[in-house]
């Protein structure tokens, strides 16, 4: 019996947080060798191609199954499409579309077709699938007279997206490396580390909300006498360019003079992208000693799974796509409230006007990150069994096993045609003279 025919649309060969997904997926549907893997190249933003490299034999493994020119041949058994919902195109036998998800609050209409143009959609966290079960919208002739509501028609499954433990681990030592010199003219022997894309505006317009919490890590440290903590940023703005590094350093000057003060910690960057070893040491530095994301909503939040592994504190906003993983007993999970997008955030049929996401308790988090400094340990401590917490049930181990279980349940199955035997016939013989 022939392997199903799986063709996979994604942005594989990109520098982001899709990409890493696609190659997880992707790996994970090869090793398991019952299918027969294609990948169709996307795009994903901005984020630059090039991250697949020829002389690694796991990238190989993926470089070896592009679709030559990009062009399908014939019409795969299962196509797998891993974008945002409006995106979602029905191409194959049986199509599924992949996405982190939403967010906010609800999705925009062109989300809900896409979804609906699939047989099954899989996302990354159960915010996700509640929000896209949950929107709706009136629907309306060209007279303006109601005639029904658009809803999510198709079956929507949380598939989580698994810490690949071959690459995010503890480390005892840390090995020579651009980054590990880098890190080198950090002074601070105590630095809180963020990582993530710097999108639009200054103070508290964009999704992952880095303006904002500078302030909030300058205004916790501002005039303080002795010893300070650092704050390490991992961003850019999508291209890493030379330009784009001074835009982000302008940003933060920028955010230093609403402070009114010149007695202020050390804020450090680290513009450009870093391929998974090098995202394991930055995580793993002695001087990096907690992670800080206050974003204002994740589909699943990748960073912070990974960082989990190096037995180290994690700050994070208590709303959104982490809370699956991020068990608060072990993790530092800050309150706040779900407020209105701020109108530079809104994208056309992504981000709409009305939609909410999370606002951090500034007060809470200035005061935090100045218990932290002081009481480490107590944080250090609190936070070791999260790395077990999350190797046991979010592993990308855990993760293939669930995306094999929907695959085998969901997809039409392949029908092997049994051809009954032919009995020869022997050649009749003539009967015996008696």
């Amino acid at each position: 019996m022939r392997k199903p025919y799986i063709v996979v649309s994604c942005p594989a060969d990109t520098f982001s947080g899709y990409g890493a997904r696609s190659r997880d997926v992707l790996w994970a549907l090869i090793e398991s060798g019952k299918y027969d893997v294609q990948i169709m190249s996307q795009r994903w933003g901005n984020t630059p191609f090039g991250f697949l490299k020829q002389d690694n034999e796991r990238h190989k493994l993926l470089i070896d199954r592009f679709l030559p020119n990009n062009q399908l041949t014939r019409q795969p058994d299962i196509w797998i499409q891993i974008t945002v919902p409006n995106e979602f195109q029905k191409v194959g036998k049986f199509n599924i579309g992949m996405t982190a998800g939403i967010e906010t609050t609800f999705c925009a209409p062109q989300w809900l077709h896409g979804l609906n143009r699939m047989d099954l959609n899989l996302v990354s966290s159960n915010h996700s699938k509640k929000v896209f079960e949950s929107t709706s919208f009136e629907q309306k002739d060209n007279n303006g007279k109601v005639t029904g509501k658009l809803v999510l028609q198709k079956p929507v499954e949380v598939l989580f997206e698994g810490v690949d433990l071959t690459k995010y681990f503890t480390l005892d030592k840390l090995p020579n490396s651009d980054i590990t010199t880098a890190l080198s003219n950090v002074k601070e022997q105590f630095a809180f580390l963020f990582v993530g894309h710097w999108l639009q505006g200054i103070l508290g317009e964009d999704r992952k909300n880095l303006g904002l919490t500078i302030k909030t890590f300058l205004e916790a440290f501002k005039n303080k006498t002795g010893k300070k903590p650092a704050l390490i940023l991992k961003t850019n703005s999508g291209p890493c360019s030379v330009t784009n590094k001074d835009q982000i350093l302008q940003k933060i000057d920028a955010i230093k003079k609403t402070i009114g003060s010149k007695n202020l910690p050390n804020i450090y960057l680290i513009h450009g992208d870093l391929s998974d070893e090098e995202m394991n040491i930055l995580y793993n530095h002695p001087k990096v000693k907690a992670l800080v994301n206050l974003a204002k909503g994740e589909g699943f939040g990748r960073p912070l799974l990974e960082f989990s592994q190096s037995r180290k504190p994690i700050i994070a906003s208590s709303w959104s796509g982490q809370v699956d993983f991020l068990h608060p007993e072990y993790t530092s999970l800050v309150p706040g409230e779900v407020k209105p997008i701020h109108e530079s955030a809104q994208v056309k049929d992504i981000l709409l006007k009305d939609s909410q996401w999370f606002q951090f308790d500034v007060d809470y988090v200035v005061k935090l990150f100045r218990d932290y400094f002081k009481n480490y340990k107590f944080y250090n401590t609190k936070c070791r069994k999260l790395k077990y917490h999350c190797k046991e049930n979010f592993s990308f181990e855990k993760m293939v096993i669930v995306l094999e279980n929907i695959i085998d349940k969901n997809a039409p199955k392949q029908v092997e045609i049994k051809i009954p035997k032919i009995q020869k016939i022997s050649k009749p013989t003539k009967p015996k003279k008696k």
